[in-house]
This record gives structure tokens, sequence and C-alpha cells, in this order.
């Protein structure tokens, strides 16, 4: 028996008066943080929220984040992060799927939580800094944290429905705790004197263990920012003394080329981890060679809690792959017919262990369709190496099929990503007649670069089979990005003129 909330308890009875997370320049020690989630675990119980009860968390990266979070799990209940961008119809659809019976929404987005709220039947808390802590003032802290299986569900994190509604995967208390374990002990090293950045939205899974839950656990500091900026994110590294940044590709390729990035100084950096979305390996060379440090690139998704595999400190390093499964953690990769598959070929990932989510709430089928023998069924392909390494290939769903011949849009983009102007990069299927389908690329520059579409279908006809080139390019001024800030393949169209 225990509860995630537990990690909370036994830092702040070490570590009470270090820092554990920062906001500019507001601090909450664990001391204080502890206290907060104590009266709000308080709070809830005054409402009749207990054990298994589901609490709505509308909140961006900010210190009430982490308050509400622990004192939720104090009590038993179940959070269900959301992104406060959502709008009231789509809080709804969480509300109601999920049965919340309460949800706290931050003051700037309060209004469409409230109407979807209203909509449901259940009390919305709006979240104010300025009188946030008296709120809680009046409430005394409840210092018990009720006991919890193992298997007993912690959070519901809704996946981004790329096909149909999103689906709520429950993690349970095991999973997180293990996961945050894993990233504290072997993939960063993680000690009360590191600085973790918090740019990963605490609402997804890779900012809410690798970030919060592993800092917690470590008696670290947690250092957050509530929308990613590369500047913002620059000024924290060295105004924080940021020694561990983890993030998504594009916020290593935001920060890289960011005007000025060479007058800021991140020597305090001693470890960077990449996930979410495969790292282009330019973006990684480059990054690494300007800012004097080593990217750690592994793989997850929210069903797993989310990390499964990882290039790891201490063993050999393989640019381009996600490493090895982490401790815990089996993988293999199998054909349509759940058939593994030898070294060197492409197949599905499936993963089996520990972070492995208990399934789909109140959604059994598509449960049964994802965990097969025990072992989940990632949508992903990969190959794997003779030494065991996996490499990403490209999401099942995103393969391309152009006259019969298979096309993975990371190959092309890294292709394109080569050249010197290109600071995003992504390809997609556009449907065609003779073909069935046609290679497009939609591309955004690095500021002040300019070069043609036609240019950029040239030098990526040079480095891919004539098969795989993009026939299709347009340039935009951003690509469209999920909350991560991980690239949405499935939003992009190509504009007519670009079309051949």
């Amino acid at each position: 028996m225990t509860n995630l909330a537990d990690n909370l308890t036994a830092t702040a009875s070490r570590h009470g008066q270090r820092p554990a997370v920062r906001l500019g320049d507001s601090v909450l020690t664990y001391a204080q943080l502890q206290d907060q989630a104590q009266r709000v675990a308080t709070m809830l119980k005054d409402r009749g929220i207990g054990p298994g009860d589901r609490v709505g968390l509308v909140l961006p990266n900010v210190l009430e984040f982490p308050v509400l979070f622990y004192g939720a799990l104090s009590v038993g209940a179940i959070v269900v992060p959301m992104n406060p961008l959502l709008k009231d119809r789509e809080v709804q659809y969480y509300l109601e799927d999920s049965g919340a019976q309460i949800v706290f929404a931050w003051k700037d987005t309060a209004g469409e939580a409230g109407k979807a709220a209203a909509a449901v039947g259940i009390e919305c808390v709006r979240v104010d800094p300025a009188d946030f802590a008296d709120q809680l003032s009046a409430f005394d802290p409840t210092t018990e944290v009720v006991s919890r299986a193992d298997d007993d569900t912690v959070v519901l994190l809704y996946t981004s429905g790329t096909t149909g509604q999103p689906k709520g995967a429950e993690l349970t208390h095991f999973n997180m705790m293990s996961n945050a374990a894993v990233t504290a002990e072997t993939l960063t090293h993680l000690t009360e004197d590191d600085m973790v950045m918090g740019c990963l939205p605490l609402f997804h899974c890779f900012g809410l263990t690798c970030g919060l839950n592993a800092s917690v656990l470590s008696g670290s500091c947690l250092a957050l920012i509530p929308r990613f900026d590369p500047i913002e994110a620059l000024e924290t590294i060295q105004g924080a003394q940021v020694s561990i940044f983890i993030g998504v590709p594009t916020m290593y390729a935001r920060m890289l080329n960011a005007e000025g990035r060479e007058n800021f100084d991140v020597s305090s950096l001693r470890s960077c981890i990449s996930g979410g979305s495969a790292m282009p390996v330019e973006v990684m060379k480059n990054f690494e060679s300007a800012f004097d440090c080593i990217i750690l690139e592994g793989y997850g998704l929210s069903e797993t809690s989310p990390v499964a595999c990882f290039n790891q400190p201490g063993m050999e390093r393989k640019t381009g792959t996600i490493g090895v499964p982490v401790r815990g953690v089996e993988m293999k990769l199998v054909d349509d017919d759940d058939n593994d598959v030898p070294v060197g070929e492409i197949g599905e990932i499936a993963i089996k262990g520990e972070p492995v989510m208990k399934g789909y709430w109140g959604r059994p089928e598509a449960t049964r369709e994802a965990i097969r023998d025990g072992w989940f069924h990632s949508g992903d392909l990969a190959e794997q190496d003779a030494d065991g390494y996996f490499t990403i290939v490209d999401r099942k769903k995103d393969l391309i099929i152009r006259g019969g011949f298979n096309v993975y849009p990371r190959e092309v983009e890294e292709a394109l990503y080569e050249h010197e102007a290109v600071a995003e990069a992504a390809v997609v299927g556009i449907a065609n007649d003779d073909l069935g389908e046609e290679i497009g690329a939609a591309v955004a520059l690095k500021a002040g670069s300019s070069i043609d579409a036609e240019a950029l279908r040239e030098f990526a006809k040079d480095r891919v089979a004539a098969y795989k080139y993009p026939r299709n390019v347009w340039i935009v001024d951003e690509l469209p990005k999920g909350p991560t800030g991980k690239i949405l393949r499935r939003e992009i169209s190509a504009p007519e003129d670009a079309l051949n």
C-alpha cells in the first residue's frame, strides 16, 4: 500500500527548507508545498471528495499546480489534468467522460472551464495567485495521506485523440512511482542540488513524471515556465542555474535558432533529455555543439507513464536511436499478426512492464485492442539493431504509401533538416488519384533565412530515393504543434498553389 503523495511527505521531512518549485522570483519550499497541499486535502474532504473520486485540473505551469495535484492525491483522489487552452465543450467532454466531481481552473481560462462545469453540474474553483493562499488558510492541514493500492488509479491522462475521441489512460500509483524513480535514478541521476527545467506542461505525462514527480522524489527544484518561449527558457537556465533540461525536439530547435542565444550563460547544464517525438539528428548535433552538452534521447507514451526506452548514462549513446528499454520494461517489435520481427526489420513497438497503464478509462474494448497478452501496442514503427537499440521509423498511421512503396516521413524530414535554412519540417501524405498518396512537405525557415520551395525540393531530391522526395513543398511561418510542442502532422494540409 502506497500513495504517490508519500514522496512529498518524505522529501519535506528531509529537505523542508529547500526550494521545491519556483516561477520567476516566487518560490515554494518543500515545507510550504506540503503545507498548502495538506490544506487542499482538507478543502476537498470538506466537499466530500475522497478515494477514487476524480478531480479536474485546468492549469498551466504555475506554483498552484503541484499544490493542487499533491493535495488531491493525499485524499486518494484521481487527478484529471487538462490543457488550459481547451474550450468549454472540450473541458465538458473530459469532465463527463471521467465523471469528475470538481474542477480547479486557472484565472485566465476559468470562464471556459466554468461553463463546462455548469453544464455538467459540478463546482469550478477559480485559482488566482492573488488570493489562493488566503483561500487555503481557511482550512487546517490534513497531515494523513490516504493509503492506496499499487494498482489504484492516480491520474487519467487523456491521449491526443489522433483517431476518434480522446481516451483517458489510467495510470496507477505504482506506474508513476516506478517511472519517476527510473527518471531520477537512471536517466538524470537527480539530487537535491539539481535545478530541473519545468517547461514541459505538467498536464502532460512527460512533464508530470519526468519534471514534477521525479523532482519531488529527489528533492530537486523545478523551475517552471507557464508557456514555452526560447528566450524565456534561456533566461531561466542562466538565472536559475538549471542543471537538467527536459524537453521535446522543437524546444531544442527553437533555443538553437533563437536570436542572441550566444549571449546567455548556459554552462550550468549537465544533462539534457529529449522525448515526445524523434529528434532530428542535425538539430541534436548543432545543439550539442552550440550548448556544449549531451542530449540523451528516449521514447515513451502517456500509456507508459511515459518513459519506456532511452539512451542511458553510462551506456553507449547511439545518435538517432531511442536507446534500450529502461529498468522494469520489456520491448519488442511485432508485425500485423503480433509475430516477433527479426533484428533489422521494421515492426510495431510492443511494451510490457512496470509503467504500462491499467487501461483506458471506461473503454474495455479499446483496452483489449491496445493491450494483448500483457503487451501494449504503441502504433509506432521501429527497427532494432544487433545491440538491442531501437530506432523510431514513424507512427504507423503516419506511414505514406506512394505507388505501392512505403515512405516514412521522418526519413524525408531528416534530409530537409540538413539544409541550413530549415528550422522545422513536417512531411505528410497527399491524396493522389494515380499513386494513392504523394509526398508533401511543410517547412518553416530560420529567422533571417530565405529559400524557395523549388530549391528545397531539389535539395531533398538529391538526398533520398526518387519515390521519397517531396513533390509538393510549401513554406509556412510555423508548424502546428500540440501542448508539448510536438509537431502535429494531422493538422497539416497542402495549399492549393503547392500542389503539382
